[in-house]
């Protein structure tokens, strides 16, 4: 039976050693069954465009590349930390590319296993923190991203530092429920997209949540984990005829 796996908010940085190790070894060690891997944003914890390089990120690289060499299908979505992904300053080629992958759409129905799905980063359901929904706007905007690739690499790290200093102090002073899903945008799109199944990140909330559409069906919302250092420990999902399910990943 064909598997898909399905992970996000890894967040990868050259510190957090546990974290990259236990990544790579997931996918060194996926089973012969597992065609698909989708990794639905924040892959990374800042990426400043696809002129960046390191031997982290070399070595994940690497790791992908053998996949798709034994035709594993890899698709990628923009998180809110690399929404730069697969762009860059002239001449850089896309990270998708380098790794035999496809960069999905913000929000993308993809067939797993016979049902139709609804996949995203998450964070554009956020829409009470009202803060994070103005800056996302902005940083989605070719004018925007323009403009920052335009600056020397060193200086677009500086700011994507201060940028993920910035966020940590916000997020520290936020109450908890605004950094939480719109019940009522989780229903809309839903329906938008005529699903009856979501899979998003973002949150680090993982867990599994029914939804009553407005027309009465019952959907099903599942939220995958952040992959965290301290702990070895990361909630991710496998999905196959059966249907989709989250599993507790020890590192």
């Amino acid at each position: 039976m064909s598997q898909t796996l399905l992970v996000s908010d890894v967040h990868i940085s050259a510190d957090l050693t546990r974290v990259n190790a236990g990544f790579m070894h997931l996918l060194d060690t996926l089973p012969a069954n597992c065609h698909r891997v989708i990794v639905l944003g924040d892959l990374f914890e800042v990426w400043v465009g696809d002129d960046f390089a390191s031997p982290t990120l070399s070595a994940i690289e690497v790791a992908f590349k053998r996949l798709t060499a034994r035709g594993v299908e890899l698709l990628f979505c923009h998180g809110n930390r690399d929404f730069l992904m697969d762009a860059g300053p002239a001449g850089s080629e896309a990270f998708s590319a380098r790794v035999g992958g496809r960069l999905m759409a913000e929000h993308e129905v993809i067939d797993l296993h016979g049902t139709p799905v609804l996949l995203m980063h998450g964070d554009q359901l956020c829409l009470d923190d009202s803060a994070y929904m103005a800056f996302r706007a902005q940083a989605r905007s070719e004018a925007w991203q323009q403009g920052i690739l335009s600056q020397p690499l060193d200086q677009r790290m500086q700011l994507a530092e201060f940028w993920r200093m910035q966020s940590q102090a916000a997020n520290s002073n936020k109450p908890e429920n605004i950094m939480d899903v719109n019940a009522d945008e989780v229903v809309r799109v839903l329906t938008e997209a005529n699903v009856l199944t979501l899979v998003h990140g973002h949150t680090h909330r993982p867990q599994q949540h029914p939804h009553l559409l407005a027309d009465g069906r019952e959907a099903t919302r599942f939220v995958l984990g952040d992959w965290r250092e301290a702990e070895g420990q990361a909630v991710i999902a496998w999905a196959n005829d059966s249907g989709i399910h989250l599993e507790d990943f020890r590192f």
